[in-house]
């Protein structure tokens, strides 16, 4: 037994603690950080506590224009005036005249007044006549 531990501590004092790779050779003059693991996110709480609410919710057409100038494009040039939101663009203001009032327009300008409202003219398609659709709505 005793030759069988004396054996043992000679294997180990042999062995050596040292790596057998020896020191690295560097060869670039920057040191570059090695890649870490990097794991996946695990929040304790939701970063919004409530979703965003779509544009298209509260309504981009605040409500129609019932000026005499705008009575004025009504009659003259088939053209329909609405306030509309200021961050609503010409694309979401023609489809949402679209689903309210179910009448297709031929294009739509906007220009902001000087009160900071947005203005949109809606120019209505040859099929639909601008009168009818302002009774309609309740314009006149």
């Amino acid at each position: 037994m005793a030759g069988g531990k004396a054996a043992a501590v000679a294997k180990k004092l042999t062995k050596s603690s040292k790596s057998k790779k020896g020191t690295r050779i560097h060869t670039k003059v920057h040191f570059y950080r090695p890649q870490t693991l990097s794991l996946e996110r695990k929040p304790k709480y939701a970063k919004k506590s409530v979703p965003s609410k779509n544009q298209l919710d509260h309504g981009i057409i605040k409500y129609p224009l019932t000026t005499e100038s705008s009575m004025k494009l009504i009659e003259d040039s088939n053209t329909l005036v609405f306030i509309v939101d200021l961050k609503s663009n010409k694309r979401q203001i023609k489809q949402s005249v679209k689903d309210l009032y179910q009448i297709e327009c031929d294009r739509v300008n906007t220009l902001i007044t000087p009160r900071g409202l947005k203005k949109a003219y809606v120019r209505l398609s040859k099929d639909f006549d601008a009168l009818d659709v302002a009774n309609r709505v309740g314009v006149i």
